[in-house]
């Protein structure tokens, strides 16, 4: 389980990381924003309440990839056909999480972590809780993402978080982020 120094080192990796990548992909950041906002009516970004550390509820920000006016609900219940095209690209690549490190600058989030879940999936918050999951700050990606555990399988996604949570370790999230940028793991699919 991560430790209290441990917990401040991965805090001080977080924000340096996701500053540096903020300023860094900024470009790309405005590029991608400016594709959005042209490929179907509405804004570049997709705000959505998510289930955060200790359970405290907060907005993740991500690029939207599905079209204005779509049902706020988890991707894996959301339909193929609701995906915008630059959507699909952004998804394939995993560009739509980019803009999470605000999150992760903010403290919502930390760079590895259980994948927030929205307050609306039941079934996942009490597997988590029974598991202490949400003892740490959730993830832009994580072990049950690269696994390719989605949210729809809530005992199996708390316990690779749980396993996680016990085998967390700096080198252990670096082969995580890069196994990540490597495109491994699907996380949550849409539906067909």
């Amino acid at each position: 389980m991560l430790q209290t120094l441990d917990r401040g080192l991965k805090r001080v990796l977080d924000f340096s990381a996701s500053l540096v990548g903020l300023i860094v992909l900024s470009p790309v950041l405005l590029v991608i924003a400016y594709l959005v906002r042209r490929s179907s009516p509405g804004g570049a970004l997709f705000l959505q309440e998510r289930v955060g550390y200790a359970e405290k509820p907060f907005t993740c920000i991500k690029f939207r990839t599905m079209a204005a006016g779509t049902p706020n609900v988890g991707s894996h219940d959301a339909a193929e056909a609701w995906i915008t095209p630059i959507g699909r690209t952004l998804r394939a690549y995993k560009l739509d999480e980019l803009p999470q490190l605000i999150n992760v600058l903010r403290g919502d989030m930390s760079l590895v972590g259980p994948r927030p879940c929205l307050p609306t999936q039941q079934g996942v918050i009490a597997a988590r809780r029974a598991k202490n999951v949400f003892s740490i700050r959730p993830g832009i990606t994580g072990l049950a993402q690269l696994s390719g555990i989605d949210m729809s399988t809530p005992e199996a996604l708390a316990k690779a978080d749980a396993e996680y949570i016990r085998t967390a370790g700096l080198w252990r999230d670096l082969k995580l982020i890069f196994g990540s940028i490597a495109g491994k793991g699907s996380g949550d699919a849409a539906t067909r």
